[in-house]
Order: structure tokens, then sequence, then C-alpha cells
């Protein structure tokens, strides 16, 4: 059975103390919790501090982004090997916000994630539609396209985690029903399963899109849906513990 995992992307959030505070807060209370992932992915300048918090626990670290070249002339980027010296395990690569406001697209994804793999970090990467998108019907076909690209060249799965994020769902207040997101889910599992064959079934498929403690539980409950890439609801310890705790309570 595939393990699950709930993540918490703290985005442009949180100084280095606040950091500090949070991270204490969710290793203390989710101590005794077992059989899964939490995964804490602060701004930068806190990765070092947080790390030094989560050292030695069940709580794992990602960043939020990275570049893929490991040293240069890139004002204003970060290699692997940088996140790795800082204790990243896990590297975000694609969020929309990424994909919106900075323009990155499914090729430099791509290299992106290649890179993360040959650093040894584990990307998380994520897909997702447009609400134009979904109402125009084409959610599988973009969806499909971003997998798939992000993919392209990669011969093995189990070392990325795909988190499915509506972009029409993020930071809104809305959310994709269960039915909705099982859908997508199993869509995406179906094309790993074209690609890869049997690897398809340990691949971890997260849900992201304003999850709070209050749906997780019937989003958690569905075949496919293996965690999730939390965002707001991350920034506040009871609130991201109660997530994690409903996880456990449904798988």
């Amino acid at each position: 059975m595939r393990g699950w995992m709930v993540a918490g992307n703290w985005k442009m959030h949180n100084t280095i103390d606040e950091a500090i505070v949070l991270s204490r807060y969710i290793v203390e209370n989710t101590k005794n919790i077992h059989g899964g992932e939490i995964v804490l992915a602060p701004p930068f300048t806190s990765l070092r501090s947080v790390y030094n918090v989560i050292e030695g626990s069940h709580v794992r670290l990602a960043a939020q982004n990275m570049y893929f070249e490991e040293k240069g002339a890139y004002t204003g980027e970060i290699s692997p090997s940088m996140l790795k010296d800082a204790g990243c395990k896990y590297v975000i690569i694609g969020h929309s916000e990424r994909r919106k406001y900075f323009l990155e697209t499914d090729e430099n994804i791509n290299i992106k994630t290649k890179k993360a793999l040959a650093s040894g970090l584990m990307p998380i990467v994520c897909v997702g539609e447009t609400l134009e998108e979904r109402e125009k019907g084409i959610t599988e076909y973009v969806v499909g396209i971003q997998v798939k690209k992000a993919l392209y060249g990669i011969e093995k799965i189990n070392d990325i985690v795909i988190a499915y994020e509506p972009v029409w769902a993020i930071g809104t207040g809305k959310n994709a029903t269960p039915d909705e997101a099982e859908t997508v889910h199993r869509f995406i599992r179906d094309l790993i399963r074209g690609l890869y064959g049997g690897a398809a079934e340990d691949q971890k498929i997260l849900y992201g899109g304003s999850v709070t403690p209050e749906n997780i539980g019937s989003l958690i409950e569905m075949k496919d849906i293996d965690g999730a890439l939390v965002g707001g609801a991350s920034l506040k310890g009871e609130g991201f513990v109660g997530i994690i705790n409903k996880v456990v309570e449904k798988r």
C-alpha cells in the first residue's frame, strides 16, 4: 500500500523566528505519528533553521523551487547542491504560481525535474488546470500534457511525487469535490501506468487546492489520493496538525 504524505508549502511567509516556532510545534505534536511522511517547505531563508529543528525527527524538509545549474552567474537563483546542503530531501517544482508569475514552462519543469533527480533530491511536481480550462472541458488534456512533458526522458517514476493542484482552487477558498479530485488523480495514475507499467501502483499523487482540516477527510478517502500539498492551512500549526491527524485517521 502506498504511504501517505502531507506537505506544507509556506510560500512567501514566516521569518526565521516564526519558522522555528511553527516547525517546533509541528514536530512536537506529530511525534507519535508513523506510516507516512510530513514535509515542510519554508522560504529559502529559513531552510537551514527549520532543518536544525526537524533533524532526527520524522519530519522532512523541502524547498519551494530550484534552478537547474549547480553554480554560475544566475543572480537570485539557488542550486540543487545548495538545497541538499541546507538539509532538503524534497523540492517543489512547477507550482502554478511559478508557472503564472514567473512564466515557467513544461520544458523548463522537465529540466528541473531531471536535475533534481540527478542531484539526489526528490521532486514534488505540480500540475493542474485553470478555471477556464476546466469550464472548456479540457482538464485531462491540459493535465496530461503537463505530466507527459514533466516526465519526458525520465526512466523511473517513484522518486517523483505528483501533486494535482487545480489552479482555480488555490488560495480561493474553492475546492474540488472528492469525486472531481479523484477523477483527475485516477486519470494521472492511468497515464503513469501507460508510461511506467506497474510502478503506477506505488506512485504518490497528492491533492492541493485550499486543503483544510474540514475537507481533507473526504478527499483522503478517495482511492487514488495519497495525501495533500497544503498552502495557507500549513501556516497555522494547529490546522496543519489537524490535517495530518485526519489523514492518519482515514488511512
